[in-house]
């Protein structure tokens, strides 16, 4: 590891050189099962033939202009999305925070032009949007935020999947403009609300009451993984802004930030932009991972996969003291145990499989969408044998 890298990460002790489908490979040519997908980024897995295919015939033509020209690729990416997600305007950027960040923006400015001096946006207790000043103040994880006081003001936390708090706040606070909410908190431990149709719909109905937008954050949950294109269209409602990233480039950088209606209109010439965002190769990237999500069923697989891996788990934990809940959302998946459980991944990964703790006692799964029975079958043995014997069971 070199000395000149800011201690930004607890890296684990591997460095892998090549990857294909599920797989990576070290620089010893030890083969480890990826569980963790990038933190949800390579939904296709690793060298998937298609979009290696794409990314090449793009790079051999054009990487950047500025967006002070027309770009095809980002006019097709924009077209897709908006398709699959019954939207009307696409802003492209390079990350989930930046997507964040561009419908914090678009919240306050949609305030500011209806008169409110200090627009203000509901968040919720263990939500995770980004590392910026703005989306880390928007994040509900005081350990996260320690130590970049001043945060940014302008937030009002509630508890997740909870409507009664959310119609306090609406009751006495005139300053709202927008609720910005994950469907389903992956940082937060793959937190999945106890009737998720209510709660979006509950949430809808609480924005058309009082006037506000419906932001919701799916950087972690969009793209298939949750067994929909995107996780609210497990419900009968639309958000009026949505944020992507993570999957929709399968690992070359892109966010977007994602609009229909009133709030479509809401960014003028000169109110947002992006030197990077929305450039030739990362949306012909984005273009072609839609495309090959499409055309395989990846996202009917990754819910009926999902559930096979959950129900497995379950099976093979039950009876055993210490696992407190199994919970997913087709390929998001949480193991909840009683106590810390950090340890596991170095455990893990010394079995060759890449797993992930957050919020301390959740083992988070998030594997590639083309996972496959086989592979799914090896993740629960080799996984439930890990945490058994870190139970001492």
């Amino acid at each position: 590891m070199s000395q000149h890298l800011m201690n930004t990460y607890a890296r684990q002790p591997v460095t892998f050189v090549k990857g294909e489908g599920v797989w990576l490979y070290d620089a010893q040519g030890n083969r480890y099962l990826d569980a963790l997908a990038g933190v949800a980024v390579n939904g296709l897995g690793h060298a998937h033939p298609r979009l290696v295919a794409a990314i090449s015939e793009q790079a051999g033509k054009l990487i950047h202009v500025s967006n002070i020209y027309q770009i095809a690729e980002q006019a097709a990416l924009a077209d897709k999305v908006c398709e699959i997600a019954g939207m009307d305007r696409v802003f492209f950027c390079n990350s989930g925070c930046e997507a964040n960040e561009a419908a914090i923006k678009l919240a306050r400015l949609h305030g500011h032009n209806n008169g409110i001096e200090n627009p203000e946006i509901i968040v919720m207790d263990r939500a995770f949007h980004g590392r910026t000043l703005a989306t880390l103040s928007a994040t509900g994880n005081r350990k996260t935020q320690a130590g970049f006081e001043p945060l940014v003001s302008g937030f009002v936390r509630v508890p997740f999947d909870d409507l009664d708090a959310v119609r306090q706040v609406a009751e006495h606070n005139p300053n709202v403009v927008a609720i910005l909410v994950e469907p389903v908190q992956g940082e937060g431990g793959i937190n999945v609300p106890r009737d998720g149709k209510a709660y979006l719909e509950g949430l809808r109905a609480l924005c058309d009451q009082y006037g506000w937008l419906l932001m919701l954050d799916e950087v972690q949950s969009g793209i298939g993984r949750t067994g929909t294109w995107f996780a609210f269209q497990h419900t009968d409602i639309k958000p009026d802004v949505m944020t992507l990233a993570k999957g929709l480039g399968s690992g070359v950088p892109i966010g977007a930030c994602v609009a229909r209606g009133a709030a479509s209109d809401v960014f003028t010439y000169g109110k947002h932009g992006s030197t990077f965002g929305g450039n030739p190769l990362a949306t012909a990237a984005g273009l072609a991972t839609l495309n090959i999500i499409e055309q395989d069923g990846l996202c009917a697989h990754a819910e009926e996969i999902g559930n096979w891996i959950c129900d497995a788990l379950r099976a093979e934990f039950a009876g055993v003291k210490g696992v407190s809940t199994i919970r997913n959302a087709g390929l998001m998946i949480g193991i909840e145990l009683d106590r810390p459980c950090g340890e596991l991944v170095k455990q893990a990964l010394e079995q060759r499989l890449l797993i992930n703790v957050t919020a301390e006692k959740v083992v988070r799964l998030l594997p590639p969408l083309v996972i496959n029975q086989d592979e799914a079958q090896q993740l629960v043995s080799q996984l439930s044998g890990l945490i058994k014997a870190f139970l001492g069971q």
